[in-house]
């Protein structure tokens, strides 16, 4: 990491804007930053953490607030505050804004209003020569920044801004004290974490055998209420925990199963007594009720059998009905063949009615015959009329063809005239017609030229448009991006409030799952004598989880605004390279004028075709009217002489028409008339024909009814009618007759059954009395099948019970090895076992791993500075709490001894202190990832050595240069001045202080 600018507004005591030039001041690798007391040296290094990480370092960021403090009282009131710094870290050259938040006069009113934090992030892009925007979210610049530097700001401050103070505190603090710098600076949390988590686990384990011993002993209870009074034998008295208490339990759990299947055996055999009784009481009553049902039914029967002979004088009277309606059936045909001939005789004698009402009076007489005779008579002369019909026929053709021979003379006549017209003005049509070919020829090479010009300036006009989109949605888009930007910095920020007040209030949320007699999660004890309320507001692991979920679609959703704005800058650059620098008013009125004349072009060159087809027609028309005048005249001629031979022709047929005609208008009145005759004298003669048939059909029917119904037995044939039944009569006499004859049939079976008569000859049979007895004993068989299932019961649920303990003691065989396992390991972790000789924790360990490379990092500088008299080593000796591990002394070479650092002068502290902290922010940065610190920072201390050990220190600082750094010396040590050229000096003041810097060559 290398600085190369630092430019404050308004921040601390800097009323104006002040810019450091880093790399002036980097040339000679030690630059000096001096000023009196107070003046705001610093400030400087202030600014430069608070535009890194968006704070100031340790107390000082407790004293600004959330950083209204960090605002110069000496600025004016309309000047906000505002911290740049450009840098470069891993090859990137990043350029850092921040403004913390400030009270600024409201616009309108009187007053002030508070603006909110913001920050700014931008790399130079080397390619282009230019500055581009990165970001604009707090928590996306501090998470770019963390992860560049790879430090926190703790670290930061620790390796970079070296406070001398700090180090010196370190030098002289107990372990306890340098561990939790040490903790903060290697980040040993995970660590701490094993030591927590194994004694989570130890809790577990722990509280997981108290729960199978009580489970057990559960169980045991549980089988003691199964049992009853089948187990004499009390539960042993034990507490879970207590040696024996598995054998104890599973002895008695088989004591207890072999009373319980004693009990079954019992209950079996009385069960199997109940049910045989059942069965004979079953038996008896069920023979109670067959004699009962045997006895009701003869005497039913009995009753059945006097209703029937109540009945029997009705059933032979429709018995003899029956008999008359079926010999009354072979008269039926000849019924219905009379009455068929009746019909067709009276239909028959209406339709000669009617045909003889249209013949003249002369034929009302005439018979059959008669009437056949005229109606021949009439269809001979109509035939001898049809040469006649020909002749008229032929006559209208002749007026249809001399009428179309006048037309075809008005047609020709209309035709010439046309023609002769036509033909005069040829010479002038073919001229125009050339005229326009010659003109579209012309229009369609201007029409090709526009075409040519007019896609480019379509495509230009297209990219102006969506150049003008794009710039909307650019604007859209990073709008959109930086609101999901704070929306994402609001959910992050919300989400670690809530996970604050949690954690805050974790101790209410513990104790509310705490439970009287049950060991608490965290200290294991069974009492609870205190346990911590909720607070109002309290916020539980859901809200915390969904205050998470809500920050990580915030995130999600940043990042696709981000994407978003990426994909239309691209597309935005693409649409104005197209385009280029006209607007898209010019570039449209472009287009459109290019369309106007491309189509007046194309819309004149589109007549090309049609005027060639317009003088190719126009001379096929002059041919065509040349040829109709001259074939006109020829048909002229030709029908003349046909006129002449069609007006012959119809004086011949007009003389013969004459004599056919007679009386009538026409031959065709004529033949209408002795059709109309002909037709309705055969239509009466056939009407005459069948009536005299059908009389004579009415005469053979009566004769074959009367014999019909003399064989069949009936007087008369009426009274063979009268006796005729329909079908729905006839149903219902058989319907009665069966219903008769199957109710005796049915009467006259019960009552000749043996098993019946047998049963009407005994005593009434008594079936309360023997429903009764078996209703008792199926009373006793319920009994004795429930008796015998809660003895099966009880032994089932011994068996499982017994079989759950005997699987609990199985399982707590492992979970106690695991226990003291576990219980072995923490203890080890924690440094609270005797296997731990050190009684040394496992991050005290891993801190004095690296307290260890700190001392030897720190003794090359520290014997170069000493000129080889000290040394850092590590101790591990027990402290304090008879803990060990982080202890520091230093070997002084003239004495051989080994001693403790709080002995070193006040001098020899601070190039001790120095060295310590060269030394820490070497494997601080290895830790890191081996980032690259160019730029490194000494705060205070140099006013206590003396000349030649301050020669000394600054020989050690000046060979940091080896590594291309430099290193800045806050101090205000006059010598240093004379030393140190490249100078960054603080001037205070009334209204603020200034900065003046002078590099090497000033």
């Amino acid at each position: 990491m290398r600085l190369h600018r630092l430019r404050m507004t308004a921040f601390g005591p800097f009323g104006a804007t002040q810019e450091v030039d880093f790399d002036d001041l980097s040339a000679a690798g030690l630059f000096l930053l001096h000023g009196p007391t107070g003046a705001g040296k610093t400030t400087v290094l202030d600014a430069v953490c608070y535009g890194l990480y968006g704070s100031v370092p340790g107390a000082r960021q407790a004293a600004a607030g959330q950083g209204t403090n960090l605002r110069s009282d000496h600025a004016a009131p309309a000047t906000r505050t505002e911290v740049c710094l450009e840098l470069t870290v891993a090859g990137r050259r990043l350029e850092i804004t921040r403004q913390p938040p400030w009270e600024r006069p409201k616009k309108r009113g009187t007053g002030t209003t508070t603006e909110k934090a913001q920050s700014w992030l931008r790399e130079y892009d080397a390619a282009a020569g230019s500055w581009k925007d990165l970001s604009r979210s707090h928590q996306e610049i501090g998470e770019e920044i963390s992860q560049l530097l790879g430090m926190s700001k703790e670290q930061f401050c620790q390796v970079v801004l070296l406070p001398q103070g700090d180090f010196a505190r370190f030098l002289r603090a107990d372990a306890e004290a340098r561990g939790k710098l040490l903790g903060r600076l290697f980040d040993t949390g995970r660590f701490a974490a094993v030591e927590q988590r194994l004694a989570e686990r130890r809790r577990g384990a722990e509280a997981e055998v108290r729960e199978g011993d009580t489970q057990l002993l559960a169980d045991a209870h549980r089988m003691q209420q199964a049992a009853g009074d089948a187990v004499e034998l009390p539960l042993p008295d034990l507490a879970p925990g207590d040696p024996g208490l598995a054998e104890a339990v599973l002895a008695w759990a088989a004591v207890a199963r072999a009373g319980a299947r004693e009990r079954l055996d019992i209950a079996h055999a009385a069960l199997s007594a109940a049910e045989s009784a059942a069965v004979a009481a079953q038996r008896r009553l069920a023979d109670a009720r067959e004699a009962d049902r045997l006895q009701r039914r003869f005497a039913e029967a009995r009753q059945r059998a006097e209703r029937l002979e109540a009945r029997a004088d009705d059933y032979r009277m429709d018995r003899d009905r029956m008999e008359r309606g079926r010999k009354a059936e072979s008269v039926a045909p000849a019924l219905d063949l009379r009455e068929a001939v009746e019909r067709e005789h009276r239909q028959a004698a209406a339709e000669e009615a009617r045909a003889r009402a249209a013949l003249p009076a002369t034929f009302a007489d005439a018979g059959a015959s008669g009437l056949a005779a005229a109606a021949r008579k009439a269809a001979e002369e109509l035939g001898s009329l049809a040469s006649a019909r020909r002749a008229e026929q032929r006559l209208g053709e002749l007026a249809t063809e001399r009428a179309e021979l006048d037309r075809q003379d008005r047609a020709d006549e209309e035709l010439l005239q046309d023609a002769a017209s036509w033909l005069d003005g040829w010479d002038e049509t073919r001229a125009a017609l050339q005229g326009r070919i010659d003109a579209a020829q012309e229009a369609a090479t201007r029409a090709e030229h526009f075409a040519g010009r007019l896609e480019p300036a379509r495509d230009r006009l297209a990219a102006a448009r969506r150049r003008d989109q794009l710039e909307a949605d650019a604007a859209q888009a990073h709008e959109r991006s930086m609101t999901a930007r704070e929306r994402a910095t609001a959910a992050r920020e919300h989400w670690l409030t809530l996970k604050e007040q949690r954690l805050q209030n974790i101790a209410a949320e513990l104790a509310a799952n705490l439970t009287d007699g049950e060991p608490c999660a965290v200290c294991g004890a069974t009492e609870h004598p205190a346990p911590a309320p909720k607070a109002a507001g309290h916020v539980d692991q859901q809200a915390e989880d969904a205050a998470l979920a809500a920050h990580r679609r915030a995130d999600e959703a940043r990042t696709d605004a981000e994407q978003r704005l990426g994909v239309v800058r691209a597309q935005l650059a693409a649409a104005t390279e197209t385009a280029g620098d006209a607007t898209t008013v010019q570039l449209a009125e472009e287009y459109e004028e290019l369309q106007r004349r491309h189509a007046e072009a194309r819309d004149l060159a589109s007549g090309l075709h049609p005027a060639r087809e317009a003088l190719d027609r126009a001379e096929r028309e002059h041919e065509r009217r040349l040829a109709a005048r001259q074939e006109a005249g020829q048909r002229a001629a030709s029908r003349a002489s046909r006129r002449e031979l069609l007006d012959r022709e119809r004086a011949s047929l007009e003389a013969e028409l004459a004599q056919a005609r007679g009386e009538a208008g026409s031959v065709a009145a004529r033949a209408a008339q002795l059709g109309r005759q002909a037709a309705r004298l055969t239509e009466a003669a056939d009407a005459a024909r069948i009536a005299e048939e059908t009389a004579q059909r009415r005469k053979d029917a009566d004769a074959r009814l009367a014999d019909a119904a003399f064989r069949a037995g009936f007087d008369t044939p009426e009274a063979a009618a009268a006796a005729l039944l329909d079908d729905a009569q006839h149903r219902e006499l058989q319907h009665r007759i069966d219903a008769w004859q199957h109710e005796e049939a049915a009467v006259r079976s019960v009552l000749a059954e043996p098993d019946t008569a047998a049963a009407a000859k005994l005593p009434p049979a008594d079936v309360p009395a023997a429903g009764q007895a078996a209703a008792l004993a199926d009373r006793r068989v319920r009994d004795a099948a429930s008796a015998r299932d809660a003895a099966a019961r009880r032994c089932a649920e011994l068996n499982r019970l017994s079989a759950r303990c005997a699987a609990s003691v199985r399982r707590l065989g492992p979970l106690r090895e695991e226990y003291d396992r576990v219980a072995r390991l923490a203890g080890l972790a924690a440094g609270t076992s005797a296997d731990n000789e050190r009684k040394m924790r496992l991050e005290s360990y891993v801190l004095a791993a690296r307290l260890e490379q700190v001392a030897a990092a720190a003794t090359v500088r520290l014997q170069r500075m000493s000129s080889g008299r000290y040394t850092l080593v590590h101790s591990d000796d027990r402290t304090g709490r008879g803990r060990s591990g982080l202890g520091l002394h230093v070997v002084d070479a003239w004495t051989g001894r080994e001693r403790d650092t709080a002995t070193l002068s006040g001098g020899e502290t601070f190039f001790a202190s120095l060295a310590l902290a060269l030394g820490l922010a070497d494997v601080v940065t290895d830790e890191a990832g081996g980032v690259r610190l160019d730029t490194l920072f000494i705060d205070e201390g140099f006013g206590s050595l003396d000349d030649q050990t301050l020669d000394e220190v600054l020989d050690v600082l000046d060979s940091l240069r080896e590594r291309d750094r430099s290193v800045g010396i806050v101090s205000h040590v006059a010598d240093l001045r004379r030393r140190v050229h490249a100078q960054l000096e603080v001037v205070k003041g009334r209204s603020g202080s200034v900065l003046r810097q002078r590099g090497v060559e000033g």
